[in-house]
């Protein structure tokens, strides 16, 4: 859930504003040659409205995903993709690199030139080259204008359905899928991959870009290699391939890339990073995993330690945790519980009258005023549309540290008397957070450390502590589980540490 300084209204893209971008702009771009085949590819959309869409895309990633709070860390991502921008074949576009905060291994581009590198990608990634080709492969998608190509121009409106394109770019769609890395925007931009064309075209021009730019060229297939590992370590073996895979299969892309980089001739130039212990040092104290600055779950407990507040949802409930809200689902049921701010202040009337603005409708007198704890509370009942028919929404603001929470519960307007005490024992939990439960919340961070002589993976993991098992650490760093280790080799390892609050690695 968002942290305090991070709160913001939510901005959507709406078909007005899409059509006004259409109205106002010409549609038709004609035609541009495509930096992987050569060949010339019809374009639907000017590039003065791709960069507008990538920007309002952008502001849409960063406050629905949120960007890496590390300003050195970002500074070395965006050194990295300038000098590979340099070398793009499209010039018409100024790029910007990000590090999203994504704990799942993935990258993808927006239209107009922002690339994003999550978070949870770094980790598995052991050199410069490597995350060089993963920007490069990005910034492939931009140059063939991948995005917007899939706008046609009989129903421009499709933008609003998918113009953001390929968060699953560089994953597998069975890795994505599992680690939950296909997120919906706050305007309700879906993230879609690119078809196994695009992804190959992408590949192409990223491999060439990292040559071209000086670094190994084979970086690309190795962080590809490392996403295969990543893949088998959690599901036991790779993935079958299917006719309805929007990606080629991972093998196959390392094969390819592979060959590809071989036909490279650029003269190589030092890495921004210059050692590769420079390079693990980039990484050290990155946070793997959930964040708790926005809020962990223990079992079912949600505890927020920045905005100081804990709430327990229903038990087997599934908890989803985002930016914007934290919520919990019945499995296979009707009931769902959400929870978000929705304003700063004191007065839970405050939202209400709020509300009556929005709506234009009075429900002050149908609000009953009550005490969640020692916190002043306002709940109203009343029957809402849903696509599953008509509901009864439960909703309850709370004042508490000068802001207003909003808990609302939803069922089946048929179903509420048996949800009615769930949705009432949520509302009654939150409270401020107990010191007991602060204490127990803990942050994983990556960790460089140095092997012994003749020391196994599994000696390593004993003697740091480490909180990722041998197999793990054996991928990370891409190297064989059974091997031994030399004196003074680098590797990477998570440690969880007490969490302190929001702060600097």
């Amino acid at each position: 859930m968002m942290t305090k300084a991070r709160w913001a209204p939510h901005r959507h893209l709406t078909v007005a504003l899409v059509s006004g971008l259409f109205l106002g702009s010409p549609l038709l771009e004609g035609c541009a040659i495509n930096p992987a085949t050569g060949l010339p590819i019809a374009t639907v959309v000017s590039t003065e409205t791709e960069k507008t869409l990538g920007k309002e895309a952008a502001e849409q990633v960063a406050q629905a995903m949120g960007l890496t709070d590390d300003p050195k860390l970002t500074a070395y991502v965006q050194a990295i993709g300038q000098r590979l921008a340099e070398q793009s074949p499209r010039k018409d576009v100024p790029y910007e690199f990000h590090v999203v905060e994504m704990q799942e291994p993935n990258a993808f581009a927006l239209p107009g030139g922002y690339i994003y590198v999550s978070r949870g990608i770094l980790p598995i990634l052991n050199s410069e080259a490597e995350l060089a080709g993963v920007i490069g492969h990005e910034i492939g998608h931009v140059a063939a204008r991948h995005s917007v190509r899939r706008i046609s121009p009989a129903a421009p409106f499709a933008i609003v359905g998918g113009i953001v394109g390929g968060v699953t770019s560089i994953v597998s769609p069975r890795l994505g899928q599992a680690l939950g890395a296909i997120p919906m925007l706050a305007g309700g931009l879906i993230i879609q991959p690119y078809s196994r064309d695009q992804e190959r075209d992408a590949d192409k021009i990223g491999v060439k870009l990292a040559a071209d730019s000086g670094y190994d060229p084979a970086g690309l297939s190795k962080a590809l290699h490392q996403l295969e590992r990543e893949e088998e370590l959690l599901f036991g073996g790779p993935r079958k391939a299917s006719f309805f895979d929007s990606h080629p299969k991972t093998l196959e892309r390392v094969e390819k890339t592979t060959a590809l980089a071989k036909e490279q001739h650029g003269t190589p130039h030092p890495p921004i990073a210059a050692t590769p212990a420079d390079f693990l040092a980039k990484l050290d104290g990155l946070i793997v995993g959930p964040n708790p600055a926005e809020g962990v779950f223990v079992d079912d407990l949600f505890v927020q330690p920045d905005l100081g507040f804990q709430l327990q949802f229903p038990r087997g409930w599934e908890g989803t945790n985002s930016r914007q809200a934290v919520s919990a689902s019945e499995q296979d049921g009707a009931g769902v519980v959400l929870v978000t701010i929705v304003r700063e202040g004191d007065d839970p009337m405050e939202a209400v009258r709020d509300l009556e603005k929005k709506s234009e409708t009075k429900l002050a007198d149908k609000v009953e005023s009550f005490k969640v704890g020692d916190l002043p509370a306002a709940r109203l009942l009343m029957d809402v549309d849903t696509k599953q028919g008509r509901g009864t929404m439960e909703m309850t603001w709370i004042g508490f540290q000068h802001q207003i929470y909003l808990v609302a519960g939803l069922c089946p307007v048929r179903e509420y008397k048996r949800y009615e005490p769930t949705f009432a024992s949520v509302v009654k939990s939150f409270a401020p957070l107990r010191a007991s439960e602060r204490d127990k919340i803990q942050i994983a961070r990556l960790r460089v450390v140095t092997a012994r002589e003749g020391e196994s993976l599994d000696d390593l993991v004993t003697r740091t502590g480490s909180a990722w098992k041998a197999k793990h650490v054996a991928v990370a760093n891409a190297v064989d589980s059974s091997a031994a280790l030399k004196a003074g080799q680098l590797l990477k390892i998570v440690i969880k540490e007490p969490y302190a609050g929001s702060a600097k690695p």
